[in-house]
């Protein structure tokens, strides 16, 4: 195989930006400079790397808008049934079951888990820190554990897997040119072993720290949630209505329908007839839409064309936000698969410049599954450090493309890289990500946090990776 230049400015910009990632800067200067430069040098022509750098963005934006829907309609729908005060009646009867602190952790665990399922951690981290730590530190558990359990559960082992928004396994499987149902159904297994590990070790650690229900030093961890406790129950009075206690029934039931209905198509069809990937994405989608219609609807009646039109604003607005930036790295990595490239170079015959540097020192590695998978678990690790847990996605994903070996499939190597860069940079083990957002309403340290997650996420992460090469 023989490497031009264009495939050594590739790799370069890679490495730049896999190096840009480990010193904590934005990676979409690098990404953008780096689609144009290739493209000129490999067309011999400076207008086509004017034209490919906007068509790698475009290409790209066309893959993943469906994502941005999906993040924008499942948040519009949590802003609506805010302002009913559903969404705190759906987790108020669970309150009750917090008798002690053992007790709480768990719950704190399995309800962040759930929530952070249909509609992501961040805009479920209010929520569950405005109504259920309260009740977990009552009981007993210390406010820190409470947030360990919030941050493994929700930022890690849901949105690791993202396997109901399926946001991240989408962006994987898009790099890696495979079905995202593939990289869905792996990383929610992985996801959760890595997460029951994380959990176990947390609870193992620091379970001494528990104190009785009674005691005085549970009222001085609640000092830092007094606030949040006051707003809290401010709004849920202005909003406690009949169509709160409609909705706050109707969408758990609808989402759970909703996921009893995937799962048996999946059973159903087999690996391949399966309702995922876009069509399962799309489903949850429109139900979204028509439970936000009705429950704009019932909250004013006269102004309900102003209501859904400023929540689906916000949402796509937080979904810019939150998805902008991975447009033009996602439209870098696209440049180096033959899948996307033909698109943005209007090649009939397109290079595939990652593919092609990996094989070319492929003959220079061992053909080992267990160093490929640690690799990228190391590799998914590294991107993950600039905050976001998506943005190194791209680059994970194509990589598993290109490491896939007669001992590991895509699939495994894709969803061991997404679950490294969205442990680390979706908010577990960096300060600097939405962990602060846990951290802040809990009244801690984001430092202190950060401390206490390290060793049993990292943990959870090495041991998923060993099982994913003998499981899988």
């Amino acid at each position: 195989m023989v490497l031009t230049t264009s495939h050594l400015l590739y790799g370069l910009f890679t490495l730049l930006i896999i190096f840009t990632m480990i010193f904590r800067k934005g990676v979409v200067l690098p990404s953008l400079l780096g689609t144009f430069v290739i493209a000129w040098v490999y067309k011999g022509s400076v207008i086509e790397g004017f034209t490919a750098i906007f068509n790698a963005n475009l290409v790209a934006a066309t893959e993943l808008f469906n994502i941005f829907l999906i993040i924008t309609f499942m948040l519009a729908l949590l802003h609506s049934l805010r302002d009913l005060g559903a969404d705190r009646r759906m987790i108020r009867p669970i309150q009750k079951v917090m008798i002690n602190g053992h007790i709480s952790y768990f719950v704190l665990v399995i309800v962040t888990y759930v929530i952070s399922l249909f509609f992501w951690p961040t805009p479920a981290v209010p929520l569950i820190c405005a109504l259920l730590v309260p009740a977990a530190v009552r009981s007993g558990l210390p406010i820190m554990l409470a947030a360990m359990a919030v941050a493994i559960a929700g930022q890690g082992m849901a949105l690791s897997s993202d396997f109901i928004v399926q946001v991240a396994p989408s962006l994987s499987a898009k790099s890696a040119g495979i079905d995202t149902s593939l990289v869905a159904d792996k990383a929610l297994i992985l996801s959760l072993i890595a997460g029951a590990t994380a959990i176990a070790l947390a609870y193992l650690f620091y379970r001494k720290t528990i104190r009785s229900k009674h005691d005085p030093l549970n009222e001085s961890d609640l000092v830092a949630l007094d606030t949040t406790s006051t707003n809290d129950k401010k709004a849920y009075t202005k909003h406690l209505t009949a169509w709160s206690k409609v909705f706050s029934i109707l969408v758990p039931l609808s989402l759970f329908l909703v996921v009893v209905y995937m799962i048996y198509t999946k059973f159903e069809g087999g690996r391949s007839g399966g309702l995922e990937g876009g069509d399962g994405a799309a489903f949850i989608g429109g139900v979204a839409v028509i439970l936000l219609l009705l429950s704009t609807v019932a909250f004013g009646k006269q102004h309900a064309l102003d209501y859904i039109t400023n929540h689906i604003t916000d949402g796509f607005v937080f979904a810019f936000k939150a998805m902008g930036p991975v447009i033009p790295i996602a439209g870098f990595f696209f440049l180096g698969s033959a899948d996307f490239s033909d698109q943005i170079l209007t090649m009939e015959e397109p290079p595939a410049f990652l593919f092609d540097l990996v094989q070319a020192i492929q003959g220079y590695l061992p053909q080992s599954a267990l160093l490929a998978a640690l690799s990228i678990l190391i590799i998914g690790i590294i991107t993950g450090l600039d905050g976001s847990g998506f943005s190194g996605l791209p680059l994970t994903g194509a990589l598993a493309a290109s490491l896939e070996n007669g001992a590991i499939d895509t699939e495994t190597l894709a969803a061991i890289g997404q679950l490294g860069s969205i442990w680390t940079g979706g908010g577990t083990i960096v300060a600097w990500s939405s962990l602060i957002a846990i951290a802040g309403f809990c009244g801690i340290s984001v430092m202190d946090l950060v401390r206490k997650n390290f060793i049993p996420v990292l943990t959870g992460l090495f041991v998923t990776t060993v099982v994913a090469v003998y499981l899988f």
